[in-house]
């Protein structure tokens, strides 16, 4: 946890967090709803003018632009669906495991597939481990998975981060004159869990709050007035077992009253698989509450942002056609495949039913579904 530095310059507490971004790389990554920006970035009113058009965008499911397409087809032949991309995408919760019990018939399928030469992702919204922490929780599962196959939203929130060139201290970027002038940093203040702590610290990123501040308590008494860090120039919102008031109110205080901080939620998921016995509010519920407070939308980086896709392809050096996205979830799952101009298939182990997919009020149509992965199985020895 960072050692939170006062730094005795007069001109740092009235300084705009907003100073830096507009000497940031206008070549933005795409995400929900987020307009594209121009290239010459003159002056910092600008960039507000666009931090405030963006406020107003909607990251919800009714911006994307659904696949108008029949009715979804049942997987019959496996081998014609392996055979026509060259990368899988999985979906971790409700696909290869639910909490902490692995699916059936997960590890043959993937090696079947890594036998068939192809590249494995898991790509997964909990925020609340990093990366390295999910490869523990892979091998813990008898499944070798590398940390460089795994994409988790608290990953793609410093990887965010980094792509806007957000200042990791004040000699971090020949783009922050302001804080070369001024000395002093910008810090993110974090609400989830330890997975966001380790990814931002990764990164190089300084942050406040975390878990540490699931202790604190407001007291209100009359006339009480609650500080906050001037120099927070972003509020990364995630999935939070340690969810208070203390933490809604120090964020919707950062992002009212500091000009130009940022919104960012790893993901707005409805529900999470914290055990296999039921589904769990998800990190949508942390995420609702400082939409309501700041009447302002967040810059989503988790499913169905296209953020992580196109990090992926540019990674991989994949093309997007020839990737299929397998999960369990229409609204983020199938979706994030779609907007990234995959094949999708959705699989009936996790969140979603066959009557949830074939509802008339169902708009979202995977390409292909099964009961569970482990039909790669069977269906490929039933089609030769």
């Amino acid at each position: 946890m960072l050692s939170r530095t006062v730094v005795s310059v007069s001109s740092v507490s009235s300084t705009s967090p907003s100073r830096f971004l507009c000497k940031v790389n206008p070549t933005i990554p795409r995400f929900l709803g987020l307009k594209k920006l121009p290239h010459n970035f003159t002056n910092c009113t600008t960039w507000n003018k666009y931090l405030n058009l963006n406020r107003k965008c909607s990251t919800r499911m009714d911006n994307f632009t659904t696949k108008a397409s029949a009715a979804a087809q049942p997987l019959t032949n496996a081998d014609e669906l392996i055979g026509s991309v060259e990368t899988f995408i999985f979906d971790c919760d409700g696909v290869i495991w639910k909490g902490d019990k692995l699916i059936d018939g997960v590890p043959q399928t993937l090696d079947m597939l890594r036998s068939r030469g192809k590249r494995l992702v898991f790509v997964t919204n909990n925020s609340t481990k990093s990366r390295k922490q999910y490869g523990k929780k892979f091998e813990s599962l008898g499944l070798d998975v590398s940390e460089e196959e795994i994409f988790a939203s608290s990953f793609a929130a410093a990887a965010y981060l980094k792509s806007i060139d957000f200042p990791k201290d004040k000699k971090a970027s020949n783009n922050l004159f302001y804080f070369l002038q001024w000395g002093f940093v910008i810090f993110v203040y974090v609400v989830g869990e330890d997975g966001i702590l380790k990814e931002l610290e990764l990164a190089g990123f300084q942050y406040l709050g975390g878990p540490e501040d699931g202790g604190k308590k407001i007291e209100l008494k009359p006339g009480f007035l609650m500080e906050h860090d001037k120099d927070v120039g972003a509020v990364v919102v995630g999935f939070d077992r340690y969810f208070n008031y203390y933490k809604v109110q120090y964020g919707t205080l950062c992002i009212r009253e500091n000009p130009g901080c940022l919104f960012i939620a790893t993901n707005r998921d409805a529900v999470t698989h914290l055990t296999d016995a039921q589904e769990w509010a998800g990190g949508g519920s942390m995420v609702g509450a400082f939409v309501g407070s700041t009447q302002r939308e967040p810059l989503v980086v988790g499913k169905p942002s296209t953020f992580m896709m196109d990090y992926l392809a540019n990674k991989f050096g994949i093309l997007k056609s020839q990737i299929c996205m397998v999960g369990d979830r229409l609204d983020t799952d199938i979706l994030f495949g779609q907007n990234g101009g995959c094949k999708t298939l959705l699989v009936l182990s996790g969140v979603t039913s066959l009557s949830m997919l074939q509802s008339p009020s169902n708009s979202i149509k995977p390409d292909f579904y099964t009961n569970k992965i482990s039909d790669f199985l069977s269906l490929k020895a039933s089609a030769v």
